[in-house]
């Protein structure tokens, strides 16, 4: 019961690996603000949590959206103790090159998947530095290292987010790493991914599976816990040894 008394929101916890995160904190004592622009698969999984959770719907492209979604853990709960920065755009992703992409998708993108994780650090830090400080989780991806399209660099411009914060907020007592995965068995990867790619990718690996949801949850809960205490601003691969950084 790491996180008995804190508060905790998981920003794309409708399905996927979001949903693992939202059900482990809870699992361990965390009240869970399950934050999702999808509300039917929001209230599920709230649901499924019970009274420890809240359903906030919340465009995290949106900073009227991301203020609201902090009022309300604040209203419901009393205030924010973890932040876990995971909605993005990935299901039903449009697969396009650079040069081709439509602009107001490509804009729609980055503004989700990059600026969405800066707004909600913009509209929860305060709330959290009242508490004494806290810890914030961003979502990369091993595709930050690959030359993947408008995703990698979206991924990649994270990490140097990630890194920002921890340096601005470090002060305020409130850490921010991110968790950088490799293919995950998701339905999202599952959509997107064709089987011969996803077959060579695998191959490639050390650990030639895929990963599961729950491979991501220990170190989500090492890097949010005060077990991780003196770390901030890094980048953590858990992805079956796809990419190795010196």
């Amino acid at each position: 019961m790491r996180f008995r008394d804190k508060v905790a929101i998981v920003t794309g916890a409708g399905q996927g690996i979001g949903e693992a995160y939202a059900k482990a904190l809870a699992a361990e004592g965390a009240c869970v603000v399950v934050a999702e622009v999808n509300e039917a698969q929001g209230r599920r999984v709230a649901e499924e949590i019970g009274t420890a959770a809240r359903f906030v719907r919340v465009d995290v492209a949106s900073p009227e959206s991301t203020q609201a979604m902090a009022g309300a853990a604040v209203e419901a709960f009393g205030g924010i103790d973890l932040l876990v920065n995971n909605a993005a755009i990935y299901h039903g992703m449009q697969l396009a090159p650079l040069i081709a992409v439509e602009w107001e998708y490509y804009k729609r993108f980055m503004d989700v998947n990059m600026h969405g994780a800066l707004l909600c650090v913009r509209a929860c830090w305060e709330a959290m530095s009242k508490r004494g400080g806290g810890a914030i989780v961003n979502q990369s991806s091993t595709a930050a290292w690959m030359g993947i399209g408008y995703y990698g660099i979206a991924k990649l411009a994270l990490n140097g987010i990630t890194q920002s914060l921890a340096r601005e907020l470090g002060p305020w007592n409130i850490r921010v790493n991110a968790i950088a995965p490799g293919p995950t068995d998701t339905e999202a990867t599952r959509t997107i991914v064709p089987p011969p790619i996803l077959k060579q990718l695998l191959a490639q690996m050390p650990l030639s599976r895929l990963g599961q949801p729950e491979d991501l949850v220990g170190i989500l809960l090492f890097l949010l816990s005060d077990a991780s205490a003196w770390m901030t601003g890094q980048v953590v691969n858990v992805d079956g040894g796809q990419v190795m950084r010196p």
